[in-house]
């Protein structure tokens, strides 16, 4: 897996030429066998290219073991996805940044814990916010992705003209993938792909986090949670 730049994680607008990813292998296969693999029989997605599946919208959970330490353990919510690339955001990455000390502004509506979120390997320093649409208000300056989760404009945000989102999760960095390449690692086994639930997005508890979605999915990937941090060890 390769750290490669391109795509913007809030409304505006990015060079798709290169992100995050590995071969492109943008066949998908319907069987149960391939199923079970992808970890969800439910991904929704376009068919702009025959056999494309989108995991927009879902969760993207490495199998244990990945030799990219930018992604091992990691869950990630999927913020795009089409034939032209992909982007996501590390949900279980905070760092020791916090967000009281850089963005003072914002962080009445900051979710626990209130620190900078590392989103993945691109563009870090950049900001993508993420929050969860107030209800029955209408938005100002956010775009709604799955279920009520918003992508909220960084700059808006600070300048105070968001209207309708709160809860919100402030990252630095994203990460990508160009034309077909996540297709081809979910084909290769590097990701289940499963449901995605507020509470992902804004989890409290992200150290918890890759173990509690991998034991809710049941049976093979409930058994992978308890895998040791570090396989070699006995």
């Amino acid at each position: 897996m390769s750290e490669n730049s391109g795509l913007s994680g809030d409304d505006s607008s990015g060079d798709d030429s290169s992100r995050h990813g590995s071969d492109p292998d943008n066949e998908s296969d319907e069987s149960d066998a391939d199923r079970e693999r992808a970890g969800s029989d439910e991904v929704d997605g376009s068919a702009s290219h025959q056999g494309f599946v989108s995991t927009a919208g879902h969760l993207l959970v490495s199998v244990p073991g990945m030799l990219d330490d930018n992604f091992d353990r990691t869950v990630v919510f999927m913020v795009e996805h089409d034939t032209n690339g992909a982007l996501g955001l590390v949900l279980n990455r905070p760092s020791t940044m916090t967000v009281a000390e850089n963005l003072p502004v914002v962080i009445q509506e900051v979710v626990t814990p209130q620190v900078f979120f590392v989103g993945g390997p691109v563009a870090v320093g950049g900001l993508l916010v993420l929050g969860r649409r107030s209800l029955d208000a209408e938005m100002e300056h956010a775009t709604p992705l799955s279920g009520p989760i918003a992508v909220v404009d960084p700059e808006a945000l600070i300048n105070n003209r968001v209207r309708g989102v709160e809860a919100l999760r402030v990252f630095t960095g994203y990460s990508g993938w160009g034309p077909g390449q996540l297709d081809g690692e979910i084909e290769m086994g590097a990701w289940y792909v499963c449901e995605s639930m507020v509470d992902d997005v804004l989890c409290v508890d992200p150290d918890r986090l890759w173990r509690s979605v991998m034991k809710r999915q049941g049976g093979k990937l409930a058994g992978q949670s308890f895998f040791p941090e570090n396989l070699n060890v006995n």
